[in-house]
Formats: structure tokens, sequence, C-alpha cells
């Protein structure tokens, strides 16, 4: 039988072990990222992993006469066009609907709670402190705005992470609050609208799915109902947040301070070559109340190998039933 042909992107940084278990079971056929696509390479592919940031739409997937799988390690899948695929009989494999799979993939709720941690009782610059020789816990504490034990702690979509990040709340002992139009859960208050979230809120943290109707969700008008010195931590989507109003609502001190795994063109190609002129990194820079990660939430070792994994298993559980249907 022909083996398959698997195009992969290195800029998918997949580890050694799955690039091996890949070579087992298709011809492997390695490309710096799609921008080095070429008609005779796309003419041939049988399996194609899809990076986020690079549109998986209709013009690409006609350059792809043989192509029976897309495939894709992340939970939603806003870069592929799923419907045109299914027509054309493509199989599209992520992990969206992975459900006890994903129960076992804890990582970015931890770092959730690390950022609220490291943001509410300053962390980072007291940790530069003590490096440049300075001891003075009591001016940390006084920059400290309450225990969390006596914070609010809100949650944007009440689902897997969102649900395990609610729960850590309450292990703190705080009252948590949740906005999900689609979850119910009688551990929590829910909140009917996002703008009484904001009011009650004195932490919030971003769970939701990115899609056009939830871009831009958290902006100006969400910033002005949060409370005085209230937290923002966004471990979902850079482009859930409207990245002006956060900055402006930063420096006027609307609010206490926020801390960012992610940030809103992240996926644009040429994204690192903007870095020194991103204004919110310009911010942190200078000031003590913003904390910006590299979107790491999930990329623990374990947790990485895991989810690429499952991503191929899926694709090799697929093979026949697209042959079949062939």
């Amino acid at each position: 039988m022909r083996r398959l042909k698997f195009l992969y992107y290195e800029s998918l940084k997949y580890e050694p072990e799955v690039i091996r278990r890949i070579k087992e079971h298709f011809e492997f056929m390695p490309l710096l990222d799609p921008t080095h696509d070429g008609d005779d390479i796309l003419h041939d592919i049988d399996v194609c992993l899809a990076p986020l940031g690079f549109p998986f739409d209709k013009s690409k997937i006609d350059c792809c006469p043989q192509l029976k799988i897309i495939g894709s390690s992340t939970l939603s899948i806003p870069h592929i066009d799923t419907e045109y695929a299914l027509s054309k009989g493509i199989k599209v494999c992520y992990l969206g609907d992975e459900h006890d799979f994903l129960e076992t993939i804890t990582p970015t709720a931890e770092l959730a709670w690390g950022l609220i941690i490291a943001v509410t009782r300053k962390i980072p610059w007291a940790h530069r402190a003590v490096c440049n020789r300075e001891w003075n816990g009591r001016f940390f504490g006084s920059q400290t705005p309450r225990m969390l034990s006596a914070m609010t702690l809100g949650i944007v979509g009440l689902g897997r992470l969102g649900s395990l990040v609610a729960s850590y709340g309450s292990a703190f002992g705080m009252k948590v609050y949740y906005y999900s139009p689609n979850s119910v859960n009688s551990n929590y208050e829910r909140c009917e609208t996002l703008m009484e979230l904001a009011e009650k809120s004195d932490i919030v943290s971003l769970h939701a799915h990115y899609t056009p109707e939830t871009e831009g969700l958290v902006n100006k008008e969400f910033f002005e109902a949060m409370k005085q010195g209230s937290f923002i931590v966004n471990t979902a989507r850079g482009k859930l947040i409207d990245e002006k109003a956060l900055l402006e609502a930063l420096e006027r001190g609307v609010i206490g301070g926020a801390t960012l795994d992610v940030l809103a063109d992240e996926y644009e190609p040429d994204f690192e070559l903007k870095l020194k002129e991103n204004p919110l990194i310009k911010y942190a820079n200078s000031h003590d109340n913003l904390i910006l990660t590299p979107h790491c939430g999930g990329a623990t070792i374990d947790a990485r190998i895991k989810t690429q994994v499952r991503t191929i298993e899926l694709i090799i559980e697929s093979i026949d039933f697209v042959e079949k249907k062939a």
C-alpha cells in the first residue's frame, strides 16, 4: 500500500518523539512554514498539519487535490475552512471534541493561577528588588490589595479550563462568579450579563473561545464597569481583549493590573518583528501592574507531547475512514 504523504511545518515545533511517530506511518514531507508552500508540493499531499496564523481556506484546499486529512493540535480551528473541507470529503482532526483526553491537560489553568498570584502579590518586582539588595517586605505588602480569600473571582467561559480555574478559586476561599451563556454550575454564582460579572469581580479570568463574535469581548465598557483596583487575566486568546482599551485602563488606573499570556496579533506573520513597538510591551517595561508571558500556558513538555501525540492518533484513526469513503 502506498504510504500517505504527510506535510509537516517545522514552525509547529513538534517534539522529536512525535516526529518519529509520524515518520513511522507516513512519507514525511517537512517545510519551514506555509509561506514556503508550492503548488508542486501541495498537489501531492494526503495529510497536512495546519498551524494557527495561516489560513487553510478554500484557495489552499483547492491546491491540494489529493488531500484527505487536515490536523491541528488546537481546541478550536478558526484558521481552517472546515465547511469547505468537509464538502470536499476532507476529514478535519483537532482536539476540541476530545473531552476525556482534555481533562488530563491542566497547565493553562495552572499558569492562570500563577499569573493571578504574581500580579496581585507583585512577585516579579519583589524578586527584582531583592536581586538589587533591597529587603522591604512591608513595601510590597502595602501594594497588595487584599488576601485572595477576601476577593471575588469572575470567570468568563465556564468550560474545561474555566471550571478548573473556578475550582482553584474556591480552594483559595474566594467567592466565584461566572458568565458563560452555554454553561450552568450550581457551585458558583451565575451572572446574566458580562457587565454584571465585571461589576462583581475583583479578579476576572478569561477562558472563552475566540470567534468573530467574541473578538473584543472585553472592551472599554467592560473596563469601566470593573471595580477600582481589580485585575484581569487572559490565558485564552489575545483577540478577546481590546488591547487599546486595556492599555488606557491601566494608564488611567481604572483597573489595578493585568496579566496576559496571549496577544491579539501573535499569529500575524511579522509579529516578532513588531515586538519592539508593541504598546503593551513598552508599558510593561516601565510599570509594575502588567505581566506578559509568551503564550506558554499549555507548553509544559508533557502536555505538548500528549496533545501532539493525540492529534497524530486522531489522524491515523481517520485513515481507514477516508480511504473507505474514497
